[in-house]
């Protein structure tokens, strides 16, 4: 596809073995690694890369994000990611994705909720702040806002293990990367619980952002009719919130 309208992107991936599982699946911290990369290309089009960001003293932040997957990605699977900025809703932003494989058949698609922050200050931004305008695709569309993942009233946690940020896990913003949290919530369940279910919908809130060193108690919940609620906490500081949906 045309890039150089700048209102749909799309960027091209091949899996390799690293991007990959134990069973040749494709990991779900690198599908959020091609999201991530394909909206940073999109957006530093439009003059907006990471050093001109960092020179306005402004920064995306990931909010929401809910991925429905067709089937998982496998081994050297040819897949574009196409996506595009949906609209604004007060300081949010909505950006939508698909991802195909080489015969055009969609394996994922996904809604995501972005807000323009003062890097200092670390509040919001409203989307006039930006320095370049944005132009929004509406000849497409995934689906509407999606909804903050929220732990459902009767739902118990328990604890799966402590994970601390250490340097494989951070991004230029010296903050655990989004992609990692993908990571995190995997972790949480056994090989038992993967090797029964395939992957269906990983829906996740960030509510805290995660620095070096920061420690955060991993608790999951038992397999319930939405799935499996992972999340992260330390002490009363809740970091994420996700659901895994089989």
């Amino acid at each position: 596809m045309d890039n150089t309208t700048n209102l749909l992107w799309t960027e091209n991936f091949v899996l390799q073995a690293s991007d990959t599982d134990y069973r040749a699946h494709g990991k779900l911290s690198f599908i959020l690694e091609m999201m991530q990369r394909t909206a940073d290309s999109a957006v530093g089009a439009l003059g907006l890369g990471l050093e001109q960001m960092l020179a306005a003293g402004m920064g995306w932040m990931l909010i929401t994000l809910d991925l429905e997957l067709g089937r998982m990605p496998r081994r050297n699977d040819q897949l574009t990611v196409r996506t595009w900025s949906k609209g604004t809703k007060g300081a949010l932003w909505q950006r939508d994705y698909r991802i195909y494989d080489k015969d055009h058949l969609e394996v994922a698609v996904a809604r995501s909720i972005w807000a323009l922050v003062d890097i200092e200050k670390r509040k919001l931004l409203r989307p006039t702040a930006l320095p370049v305008p944005v132009n929004h695709y509406e000849a497409d569309s995934v689906g509407s806002i999606p909804d903050k993942v929220t732990i459902p009233e009767g739902v118990t946690l328990q604890e799966a293990y402590l994970y601390q940020v250490r340097f494989s896990g951070l991004d230029s913003n010296h903050h655990l990367n989004n992609a990692r949290y993908g990571e995190i919530c995997c972790d949480a369940l056994s090989l038992e619980e993967w090797g029964a279910k395939e992957l269906r919908r990983f829906r996740i809130t960030y509510a805290q952002e995660a620095k070096f060193g920061d420690e955060m108690q991993i608790w999951r919940s038992a397999l319930t009719n939405e799935g499996i609620f992972v999340q992260g906490v330390a002490g009363d500081k809740v970091f994420f919130t996700a659901c895994l949906e089989f």
